[in-house]
């Protein structure tokens, strides 16, 4: 039995991570882990909670070399989906590899950089290639910083995830121009948002129940909002886990087909996943 959902539902975890701490990390990395997150791991925390599918991200620290991404794809085709991180130059070929793997969309994490301009013919011209492909693009940077990014890249014609409610720390201030225009990002069709990892913005349950009712509000309903595990929850594993996070979602959610819209209709919509309920 579902124990997220109901009998006869299959969720989708949105957002974990996989590596190993002998792969070759990139200089300069916020963090190198010290244990293994294996897909054979995340696969059994799937399992125990009911959840037919996953998505792997790309972690940051491994870079663009998606090499152990794919190969868990590869291996676990029906149940999982990625997102990889590419440089803009990126080939046509080096994207079909990713495709055809599983991969459907590319991260940009943004945390403690500088951020580029993404109007440019380099970051413009990969946005436009994603969007003819139908994949996506993950952003993760504070909610003050959201909407100078965003605009730029929907105005390419591919659909945008931001990460981990916008990582939203304090709260929403509807008093603060930059969380207006974060806020009136998301009434836009192809915009998407994660209502994950909490932890990351020192959220509790009731100020994230207090920005969902206000991301609610500003798009229009749930139909465009997704949830993931963040697991193995990297820097904050001393305060979190896979089944805590399961138990955040179900608060927050409590109705279960708004749970199931989450966890069910968006994700295998934007990932092309054949659930249904």
């Amino acid at each position: 039995m579902d124990r997220l959902l109901s009998p006869g539902l299959h969720g989708i975890d949105a957002h974990a991570h996989i590596f190993r701490q002998d792969l070759p990390m990139v200089p300069g990395r916020r963090y190198s882990p010290h244990y293994d997150a294996l897909i054979e791991h995340y696969l059994a925390h799937l399992d125990r909670h009911g959840l037919a599918h996953g998505v792997l991200i790309q972690p940051s620290f491994l870079g663009t070399d998606n090499s152990h991404l794919l190969e868990a794809l590869r291996r676990y085709p029906q149940r999982l989906r990625a997102v990889a991180v590419v440089e803009p130059d990126v080939s046509e070929a080096q994207l079909d590899e990713l495709g055809e793997a599983g991969v459907v969309g590319v991260r940009l994490n943004l945390i403690g950089k500088k951020l580029a301009d993404y109007r440019g013919y380099a970051w413009s011209s990969l946005f436009q290639r994603l969007a003819q492909r139908g994949w996506q693009v993950e952003i993760q940077r504070g909610i003050d910083d959201v909407a100078l990014i965003v605009p730029a890249i929907l105005a390419c014609g591919v659909d945008v995830v931001i990460d981990h409610f916008g990582l939203p720390t304090g709260g929403i201030d509807s008093t603060k121009p930059n969380h207006v225009a974060f806020l009136s990002l998301l009434g836009n069709e192809r915009l998407w948002l994660k209502l994950s990892a909490p932890y990351r913005s020192q959220s509790d349950l009731a100020q994230a129940l207090r920005v969902l009712a206000q991301v609610r509000e500003a798009g229009g309903g749930l139909s465009r909002f997704l949830w993931g595990s963040d697991w193995p929850n990297t820097q904050f594993e001393d305060q979190t886990d896979y089944d805590r996070q399961v138990a955040f979602i179900a608060a927050l959610l409590p109705d279960v087909n708004e749970r199931a819209q989450v966890l069910v209709d968006s994700p295998a919509k934007l990932f092309g996943f054949g659930v249904s309920r």
